[in-house]
């Protein structure tokens, strides 16, 4: 091989081995990064709903007012709902035939 063709080589070899090194590293950015942009998913679907659901959450805000437990209460039982709907979402799309 002529010396070219060598440092060619060379070079290639070299840029594999720091690509290969950054790839673990934002691997382990990433690994660092994902419960906090699970909370922001969640937050922003919570939001979604709220915005496609607006009777729902006046309902849930009237409640609010109503019941003892005040702010905790409607924290709590807003995530019940909120879960509720999901599974029982999930579960209708699994029972409904697919056209």
């Amino acid at each position: 091989m002529d010396k070219r063709r060598l440092q060619v080589m060379q070079r290639r070899q070299a840029l594999l081995a720091k690509i290969s090194g950054q790839r673990e590293q934002l691997s382990e950015i990433g690994t660092r990064w994902q419960p906090a942009l699970h909370v922001a998913d969640q937050a922003w679907l919570a939001a979604r709903f709220m915005r496609r659901h607006p009777l729902l959450v006046a309902g849930l805000a009237g409640l609010a007012v109503v019941r003892r437990s005040g702010v905790t209460g409607l924290v709590k039982g807003a995530w019940r709902v909120w879960k509720g709907y999901q599974l029982l979402n999930a579960l209708s799309r699994k029972i409904t035939p697919r056209a």
